[in-house]
């Protein structure tokens, strides 16, 4: 049987196991003990809700797929219809290949060549890797044209304790139209919600905590974070947690706010990663 997402390769350290796939190059699972730790999707089934994908050369959703850079009016298609917006960038359904493995970890490269909408291009490279503090996931995108080009990432895990979310308690340390910044619960608050201006420990992380069990940290290269409980999806409706870090907000391409531009040969690197209390 061939898998809808591709290739797998799993990846293990101790009692943690990971699945990285071809199609996307995206996260399908992780679970630490046995016991999930995302609500990823089965070998057999198609990616549904972004579950564990990667988002590039933008995340989130660029309005009217429209934008301007180097002087050029350029045009995205749209994707998103019910919002008429280009959404989540041009790699999810990609064919990725492997350019590294080991045991605890995983290299899935891609080129993303010039097209309609975004004449440029670029190479990314994403490190999955198990260890002793969680996994660990490094993207580094570099300009492997000859002009500069645009761009932004970010990442679409849904995290899971194994029920809704409604009691689980949320720390969020940054801001947005709600405050999580003091540890509470969910409750029925409805979120797909960006948060900036994100507080960060001595290490330079920001950290992410559900039920102080569950943590998504990010390095500095990720100043947002998208938060969303899925309501409007029938496959998810609360019963995980996305917890997107991004390098730039939604819309960026048509704002430039926080758009990383590569200069040719120019690379751009962000960490994030999950921990999992014992």
């Amino acid at each position: 049987m061939t898998s809808p997402s591709g290739e797998q390769f799993e990846i293990a350290f101790g009692d943690q196991r990971a699945v990285v796939v071809e199609v996307g190059g995206g996260l399908r699972s992780y679970e630490v003990g046995g016991t999930p730790v995302l609500d990823g999707y089965g070998e057999d089934e198609i990616c549904r809700s972004g579950r564990g994908q990667v988002l590039a050369p933008w995340p989130n959703r660029l309005h009217d797929g429209r934008y301007e850079f180097g002087g050029r009016q350029l045009q995205l298609p749209i994707n998103d219809l019910a919002t008429n917006s280009a959404i989540h960038g041009l790699v999810r359904w990609a064919n990725w290949r492997v350019r590294d493995r080991d045991d605890a970890g995983v290299v899935m490269a891609h080129r993303l060549h010039p097209q309609p909408g975004y004449p440029f291009t670029l190479d990314i490279e994403i490190a999955y890797r198990l260890a002793d503090d969680g996994l660990s996931v490094t993207t580094t995108a570099t300009n492997a044209g000859d002009e500069p080009c645009p761009y932004g990432s970010g990442a679409h895990p849904y995290l899971t304790l194994g029920r809704r979310v409604d009691d689980v308690v949320l720390r969020v340390p940054g801001r947005g139209d709600y405050d999580f910044r003091e540890p509470r619960a969910i409750g029925d608050t409805v979120l797909d919600t960006c948060f900036s201006d994100l507080e960060r420990d001595d290490d330079g992380l920001a950290r992410v905590t559900l039920d102080d069990t569950l943590t998504l940290w990010v390095d500095a290269a990720y100043g947002f974070l998208m938060v969303f409980t899925g309501d409007p999806l029938p496959d998810v409706n609360r019963r995980a947690l996305a917890v997107e870090p991004m390098t730039c907000p939604p819309n960026a391409l048509q704002t430039g706010e926080h758009v990383a531009v590569l200069a040719p040969g120019a690379s751009h690197t962000g960490r994030w990663g999950i921990a999992h209390g014992r």
